[in-house]
């Protein structure tokens, strides 16, 4: 027992390590958006799907010695593909579809590594309930999820803040090493003791484990579909609050992490023998618990604090995935078909990524998988409350019980349909690709006052008046008292003025524009620049040369020569989401490659969460460059702004033009220097 127990932890720590590390690693190269770690999930799930199907087959098709001289053979050729580091030339161009890169991606630099991890858990599993009388495989199962979420906590915590992202790379490669290295030994041990056991059995006239003649008659149809269905509820529904939770936040590993973490701990809550799960419990709790994160989604729910919202959804989450789990727990079958039921209950997991991950952006105008999967989930606890041995589902639903069951199902429908509606009711303009959900509202407040609006997310990313002579005028954080508006006061008479600025949003900046000028801008969304064209006139009606460069700003700038921009502007969050790798030291080192020696770097930093000017304080300071902080009063039209502004020398913030505004970045105790391989969240929460 020792022996498989050890194979099985050590790989599911490695498969659920390998996924915020290879995740984070090429989060910058895709804009950081949160639908990265989607589509990473949606890759994992898939290569456990097909794990999950190989062991399936090996343990149905092939013989003892012959599983192990397979496997054994697959585990060489993957330590032969290590170590796991991307190459380079998978950074995109800007052009191409992100999701099928990503996935393209991770096969070439994590893909047999990984399936040969999935396949552990099954194949090991089987081994063990074939050569041991009287064997508990199930509990493994629940070992194996442990050691998959002791991987997920540790990565932010132990991992991340104190190992680069290449040595974190090399010690899972080694970590990969010594794991083929024991699945081997255990698969060839495991079958020279089915070898003896069959000479032993056909000896003495004993029946093997996991024979036909084992009591239980095979599961049909209608079980399997039920265990495909109960998988994927929880699926959905984890990825759809990750995705809920990093669109307006942060697209950093522990928002990835705690949901999965949930997700895997109702595993091992659930599979464990001692049986954690008591359902007259949690199926009674799961309707709050439904409820309670259908309000939280709604648009005039309001908003909590960050602690409390990522509570919130993680208790919901954890109900939800009990409730399901539980549920499957409760039908496994005997191990005889166990490897039949972990495919269904992978395929399950991949259904709701597909879902998440593929159909849901190109299905939905807006982020509407998070109240279908509550709707799916909720239909889950109903069919597993009503349904009774013997009968068939439908005559379940004919019960009194039943119908009123379905009742409330078709009023929470109703509700959730309501919020879907409120989402998207109102605006001239909804829609969402890979990289988020953009919206274009237009407020008719009477001749002069009429104004429209874009926002990503929940969050303003521009807004425009729409009375002919008011188009140019500044609104929203690119007034003349924010800190970019000062910035641009600098600019002399007849000079003309050279302007990078990351983010396009409505296009704002270009009224900043005068007849000579040039102004680059360098946005990642595709959508964005046709919205900007279309639904606003910044752009069109400015004289200046205005040129839209696709691709995230990063990338584009590594790959252009010096600019000598005047003012380089950074505006680039994602609704509300930190783009970490256009705020390390590494980038700010680039960022001054492209500014003239008296040209100023203008970043915003308002944000409803995080308190950033601790880290680019730590940034300024680590490369002996002055960075001051101008804030500005919400008054009317304009926002209240946060901008902290870089230069090469401090003098040029005694200028008239700053007007005695602004005060040195304030560096926080705790905060320390964000590089490309570290960055901590918790030190900078509000």
């Amino acid at each position: 027992m020792p022996l498989y127990a050890l194979t099985i932890f050590l790989s599911a720590f490695l498969l659920f390590q390998v996924q915020p590390l290879i995740a984070k690693t090429i989060l910058a190269w895709f804009g950081g958006t949160a639908s990265v770690w989607t589509t990473c999930m949606l890759f994992f799930q898939f290569l456990l799907l097909a794990g999950y199907l190989y062991a399936h087959f090996v343990v149905a098709k092939l013989k003892p010695k012959q599983q192990a001289w397979l496997h054994g053979s697959l585990l060489m050729l993957a330590v032969l593909m290590l170590p796991i580091t991307p190459n380079a030339a998978w950074k995109p161009s800007g052009t191409e579809n992100p999701t099928t890169r990503i996935l393209l991606l991770l096969g070439a630099t994590v893909g047999l590594p990984y399936l040969l991890c999935s396949t552990t858990g099954p194949l090991v599993q089987a081994w063990y309930a074939r050569s041991t009388r009287n064997a508990m495989p199930y509990r493994l199962f629940a070992l194996s999820n442990a050691g998959s979420m002791l991987a997920l906590l540790s990565y932010p915590f132990l991992v991340e803040p104190y190992l680069p992202a290449r040595w974190q790379a090399l010690i899972w490669s080694g970590g990969f090493c010594l794991f083929a290295a024991l699945c081997a030994y255990t698969g060839f041990r495991a079958a020279r003791v089915a070898d003896d056991a069959v000479l032993a059995a056909s000896g003495s006239g004993m029946e093997l484990i996991g024979s036909p003649s084992e009591a239980e008659e095979e599961p049909g149809f209608g079980a399997h579909l039920f265990w495909v269905a109960l998988a994927a509820g929880p699926s959905m529904a984890m990825l759809a609050i990750t995705n809920h939770l990093t669109q307006d936040v942060a697209s950093i590993p522990f928002l990835w992490i705690v949901p999965l973490s949930i997700y895997l701990l109702s595993f091992i809550l659930t599979f464990d023998a001692r049986g954690w799960y008591k359902r007259e419990i949690f199926l009674i709790f799961a309707v709050p618990a439904l409820g309670g994160l259908a309000y939280l989604q709604w648009s005039e729910a309001g908003d909590l604090k960050i602690p409390w919202t990522i509570l919130a959804f993680s208790a919901g989450l954890f109900i939800i995935c009990m409730s399901c789990h539980g549920e499957l727990a409760a039908r496994k079958p005997v191990p005889r078909y166990l490897t039949s039921f972990y495919l269904m209950l992978s395929l399950g997991g991949v259904i709701g990524g597909l879902f998440v991950g593929l159909v849901a952006p190109y299905l939905f105008k807006s982020y509407f998988e998070l109240p279908v999967s509550l709707a799916f989930c909720s239909l889950m606890v109903i069919l597993a409350v009503i349904q009774e041995p013997g009968q068939t589902i439908g005559e379940s639903l004919r019960s009194v019980a039943g119908l009123a069951l379905m009742a409330g199902f078709l009023g929470f429908c109703i509700f959730l349909g309501r919020t879907m509606n409120d989402s998207v009711k109102g605006y001239r303009v909804v829609q969402r690709n890979f990289y988020g959900g953009l919206r274009v509202r237009e407020a008719d407040e009477g001749k002069w006052e009429g104004y429209r609006s874009l926002l990503h997310g929940s969050i303003n990313h521009g807004e425009q008046w729409t009375h002919p002579q008011r188009r140019r005028e500044l609104l929203s954080y690119y007034c003349p008292d924010s800190g970019v508006g000062m910035a641009m006061r600098l600019r002399r008479k007849g000079v003309m003025h050279k302007v990078g600025v990351m983010g396009l949003g409505a296009g704002t900046m270009a009224a900043f524009g005068r007849r000579g000028d040039e102004y680059r801008f360098y946005e990642i969304n595709p959508a964005v620049p046709i919205l900007a064209r279309t639904e606003f006139t910044f752009l069109p009606d400015s004289p200046a040369h205005n040129e839209i460069i696709m691709g995230d700003a990063r990338l584009s700038l590594e790959r252009q020569p010096p600019q000598d921009f005047d003012v380089l502007m950074m505006d680039a969050f994602s609704g509300d989401s930190i783009p970490v790798h256009l705020i390390t030291r590494e980038a700010f080192e680039l960022f001054y490659k492209h500014l003239k020696p008296e040209g100023i770097i203008a970043v915003h930093i308002s944000n409803k969460y995080l308190d950033l000017e601790p880290v680019l304080a730590r940034a300024a300071e680590s490369l002996h460059k002055p960075a001051y902080t101008v804030e500005s009063e919400d008054s009317g039209d304009c926002f209240g702004t946060t901008y902290v502004l870089f230069a090469n020398d401090a003098a040029i913030f005694t200028a008239p033009e700053f007007g005695g505004a602004g005060r040195k970045a304030r560096v926080k105790p705790g905060v320390d220097m964000w590089t490309d391989d570290y960055s901590n969240l918790f030190r900078i929460l509000k």
